[in-house]
């Protein structure tokens, strides 16, 4: 008789799991339709998506075309410009750094800049777009104000930011990313990149996502990028599957220990002791009692991109797009995700 109901039980088993597996793809099925609906309506020609959870992807997409002209479809592996969305990756190679012991993140941007107008600010302050005053810290989303961050990397990482995310890049096996365009102009050993590398990141921007300008009536028109060189703030190009490497070696403590994230994912306070709007790389808000940490991108008629993520549940969203449509109609700048019909899609599906 134990036989008979050991099959049984088992039966019921793999029924459910079955039943379970069926209602996830039905959910990531009905979460593609809606988020291709999206892309329709903010006039993105090509948008590449994935949702990454603790210990790998659970499930990628890619929607519309990379090229227009060439009627080229959008890939996960599609390089595209992550302008702002930068932020969180520069910041991870300035905590690994002060980790580490190469580099105080308290010290003033007069050590890296003694000309800037924040030379008394510190870089933790810029890092989180927050300025000291009489009546204590104070929020203002400026990203220009991290330019110093840029040589105080450089002395962890020598010589250059460039390298010091070139190294990062390299360590997660991030090929279809490359440290600002204007790389290609640079010739071997400057920087100290060798020829096959720099023969690499060639490759990936051959298949660089072409921008976009959308007009009105959703035509979208061939643009070009601002952007050439990598800042703290901007020039930085991958694809959406180099970003769940990232995302992945964040979770698993591979880049920075878990204290130093957590750190990264919790924003200085105001003078009444309630949350900024922006931790160290990250904006930082919480959401029908959820924590959530984003950060996002835009090149106006260009690019633009967006990463949110749930620590408690260990789940990312990550988009990427070749025209401003993901970002540019909705003021994310003011520290509140939920403005974007992207995020609130994610989150009504996935935080309840």
């Amino acid at each position: 008789m134990r036989r008979p109901l050991l099959l049984l039980t088992l039966a019921l088993l793999i029924s459910m799991g079955a039943l379970a597996h069926a209602a996830d793809d039905f959910l990531y099925s009905r979460f593609s339709d809606y988020l291709d609906a999206l892309r329709t309506q903010a006039g993105i020609p090509g948008l590449a998506a994935a949702i990454v959870g603790p210990t790998g992807v659970v499930w990628e997409a890619a929607f519309g075309q990379q090229d227009v002209e060439r009627n080229v479809a959008t890939r996960t592996d599609t390089p595209f410009e992550l302008d702002g969305t930068t932020e969180a990756v520069v910041a991870s190679v300035a905590m690994w750094c002060s980790e580490h012991g190469l580099l105080s993140l308290s010290d003033r941007v007069a050590a890296y800049a003694p000309s800037s107008p924040d030379a008394g600010a510190t870089l933790l302050q810029v890092m989180s777009h927050t300025t000291a005053g009489p009546g204590g810290l104070t929020f203002s989303y400026r990203p220009d104000r991290l330019a110093p961050l840029a040589a105080a990397v450089a002395k962890c990482t020598d010589p250059s930011l460039r390298r010091g995310v070139g190294n990062l890049l390299n360590q997660l096996q991030m090929i279809d990313s490359v440290p600002g365009s204007d790389i290609v102009q640079l010739t071997p050993p400057q920087e100290q990149f060798t020829a096959k590398a720099l023969a690499d990141y060639a490759d990936a921007l051959r298949r660089l996502a072409v921008p976009y300008s959308v007009d009105a009536r959703r035509h979208a028109t061939r643009s070009s990028y601002v952007a050439t060189t990598l800042t703290p703030t901007s020039g930085l190009i991958a694809s959406v599957r180099d970003l769940e490497q990232f995302d992945l070696a964040l979770k698993k403590g591979v880049i920075l220990d878990r204290d130093w994230l957590s750190f990264a994912w919790t924003p200085p306070l105001d003078a009444n002791g309630a949350p900024l709007p922006h931790g160290y790389g990250w904006f930082v808000q919480t959401t029908g009692g959820e924590r959530i940490c984003w950060q996002f991108g835009v090149s106006d008629n260009a690019s633009s991109s967006m990463i949110i993520t749930m620590p408690v549940r260990g789940l990312t969203l990550i988009l990427l797009a070749n025209s401003h449509g993901l970002v540019r109609p909705f003021a994310l700048s003011d520290g509140d995700v939920t403005v974007s019909p992207f995020a609130r899609l994610f989150l009504s599906v996935f935080a309840r």
